[in-house]
């Protein structure tokens, strides 16, 4: 699990949240006599234009302004629905919260028994720990300060509820994720080692192959310069010089058999 990715899904869960409050009270101050809240818009607009006429930009923004009301007042039954929404997202923000919090006091512990090589340095991930915890508290604080005073009391108290539950399954989270962290890092470092095993008897095979393929090619050098040499011991060129001895010994007798037929046809 990644810190970035948890607290990504954390502040669109905050996002979320926020939507989903500020319909929800849009349209609960546009429920019941949606006429009053018509006449109130009308009231407030000449009361702002009694001394100049409003310009068409203005006027745009008042009907503008009363069609939102009215749609708002149309959607009046949707309340339950967004009241859901808006309390799955803020459990959704929770869970992330929590987890990403666990991962990151593991992180913080783990530093100091573990040697990092990684590309930043361990004061910048400290941190960048640091800054994500302040993050995640800020959205909690801005969520309690927007459902508790800035929202209907429903809201309020369902922000109570949701965050009681949450911090109690954090708290489950917490030994969870540590006892998960611990057993991914035995994992990683059984894998590491295995491959650095592997890359051991690679190299070794490596090595192994040049040292053949050095011997062969010392032996074929050391052929090739004794033929060089000593070319009778070569098979084709032994074959060759035993060629030339057989052809000057036959030479050789037919010299001896001339010789002797000339001595014989003197003597006669």
């Amino acid at each position: 699990m990644d810190p970035f990715t948890l607290f990504a899904l954390a502040n669109g869960a905050v996002a979320a949240v926020k939507k989903g409050c500020q319909l929800y009270k849009d349209i609960k101050s546009a429920a019941g006599e949606v006429k009053g809240v018509l006449k109130d818009l009308d009231e407030q607009f000449n009361k702002a234009h009694q001394d100049k006429p409003a310009s068409p930009e203005a006027k745009k923004q008042l009907i503008e302004e009363k069609n939102r009301v009215v749609d708002l007042n149309k959607r009046s039954g949707e309340t339950t629905n967004i009241y859901t929404e808006i309390g799955e997202a803020l459990g959704a923000y929770y869970d992330n919260y929590f987890k990403c919090l666990a991962i990151l006091e593991q992180q913080e512990l783990m530093s100091k028994t573990t040697v990092y090589s990684g590309d930043s340095s361990l004061a910048k991930r400290a941190l960048q720990r640091v800054l994500m915890q302040k993050q995640l508290e800020a959205m909690g604080t801005e969520l309690r300060e927007l459902m508790t005073y800035q929202s209907p009391p429903e809201l309020g108290a369902l922000f109570t509820d949701v965050e009681k539950m949450t911090r109690a399954m954090g708290a489950e989270q917490k030994i969870l994720i540590a006892k998960q962290m611990k057993q991914d890092a035995i994992k990683a470092k059984r894998k590491a080692d295995r491959m650095r095993h592997y890359q051991l008897d690679i190299a070794a095979g490596i090595a192994f192959l040049i040292l053949v393929f050095v011997i062969m090619g010392l032996f074929i050098y050391i052929s090739y310069d004794a033929q060089k040499r000593w070319p009778q011991l070569n098979t084709s060129s032994a074959r060759e010089y035993r060629t030339r001895l057989e052809l000057l010994e036959i030479q050789e007798t037919q010299q001896k058999l001339e010789q002797r037929r000339k001595q014989l046809e003197r003597e006669n």
